[in-house]
């Protein structure tokens, strides 16, 4: 055994600590410590330039089989400093040997067009990207460096704008990239590294890191929140943001139960007539079939609008842009005996309520 091997397995402080914190989650969680390729996500900031450093580190001492590239989007929002984190991580990921995949996206032309603000268009570009870099470099995950301050400011934010458990169950430590791929999305800092922690580490190592000026601007909420609502938190809790993603981890473990006993009403409550033998009243490509009105009346509230949200999803493949105001516009056709009824969603589908069935439409073709 070498012996950088044997001062991460026997407890040394400083610089390495980091990295055995990261490798005890990675073995905690039970994912590949061999053979895997890899792409981590490089902003240039302290977090994902504190991730990719503590792999290399790991792999340097052999506790770590693992192929990374490091993969960088321009999001197109803020001129030469943009330019700069791209050439700094290109920077960062040739030092230690890794390959680099970049891009540049115009998140202010897809505001404009899909009607998302700002967080979620950058949000949808930069998973997009990381997509198509996976795929590129053949990789079976990408990871990102979202800490537990990331997570406790995500859990606030959802709490404000209403959020149900789903919600407020945060970010997950691991998750398709995509819906229906094979390329995983993991989040190896979420659960325990703090924003500090990271910082720490790469002035540990010596490594400079970017700061983005947009995570100063307080005309975006999650900057509001990181920088008045969880210090007022912290006065009443000086561990309020690990208290928080506790919280988050329980609402998600509940609300996988949940999900599972929905899609067991799914089934109960599928019309025999919405069977594969009439596949005309059911959405294509999909399994959201028929289903009796009457089952789903019986179930509790929050089951039922669990089990049609679910349903609404198979029909949509996803569920961009679908609120809880849908999902209750479909719930009220349940009311009452009478027919005929209509609830839209967003991107043309609808669902319709006729002869005790509720049935789903996908966007009819233009």
């Amino acid at each position: 055994m070498s012996s950088r091997k044997e001062k991460f397995e026997g407890g040394a402080r400083g610089p390495c600590e980091f990295a055995r914190a990261l490798l005890a989650e990675w073995r905690r969680r039970r994912w590949p410590v061999r053979g895997e390729r890899l792409v981590v996500a490089v902003s240039g900031g302290a977090d994902s330039t504190a991730l990719l450093l503590a792999l290399e580190e790991l792999k340097g001492a052999g506790l770590l089989g693992v192929e990374l590239a490091a993969a960088h989007l321009d999001h197109g929002l803020r001129g030469e400093s943009a330019e700069e984190d791209a050439r700094f991580a290109e920077s960062l990921a040739g030092a230690h040997g890794f390959e680099f995949v970049s891009a540049r996206a115009d998140v202010g032309a897809r505001v404009k067009e899909s009607g998302d603000n700002l967080e979620q268009a950058a949000r949808r570009a930069r998973y997009e990207f990381l997509s198509e870099a996976a795929r590129r470099v053949e990789a079976s995950a990408v990871l990102t460096g979202h800490t537990l301050d990331d997570q406790a400011e995500t859990v606030l934010l959802r709490l404000l704008r209403g959020s149900g458990s789903e919600g407020l169950g945060g970010m997950r430590p691991e998750r398709s990239l995509e819906e229906g791929g094979r390329v995983l999305l993991r989040r190896p800092l979420l659960e325990w590294a703090r924003r500090a922690d990271t910082e720490g580490y790469c002035r540990a190592r010596g490594v400079e890191f970017r700061a983005d000026e947009m995570n100063e601007d307080e005309r975006f909420a999650r900057v509001r929140v990181r920088r008045r609502l969880l210090p007022l938190l912290e006065t009443f809790n000086p561990r309020a943001a690990e208290t928080i993603a506790r919280a988050a981890g329980l609402l998600r473990e509940e609300s996988a139960a949940l999900e599972g006993f929905a899609a067991r009403l799914l089934e109960d409550a599928r019309a025999e007539s919405g069977g594969k033998s009439n596949p005309s009243d059911a959405s294509p490509a999909s399994e959201a079939w028929p289903l009796r009105v009457e089952v789903l009346n019986t179930a509790p509230a929050a089951l039922r609008r669990r089990a049609l949200r679910l349903w609404v999803a198979r029909g949509r493949g996803g569920l961009r842009r679908i609120s809880l105001a849908h999902v209750s516009a479909v719930e009220r056709l349940l009311k009452g005996e009478r027919g005929g009824r209509v609830a839209e969603l967003p991107g043309g589908a609808s669902v319709e309520r006729r002869r005790g069935l509720l049935a789903f439409r996908p966007k009819a073709d233009s």
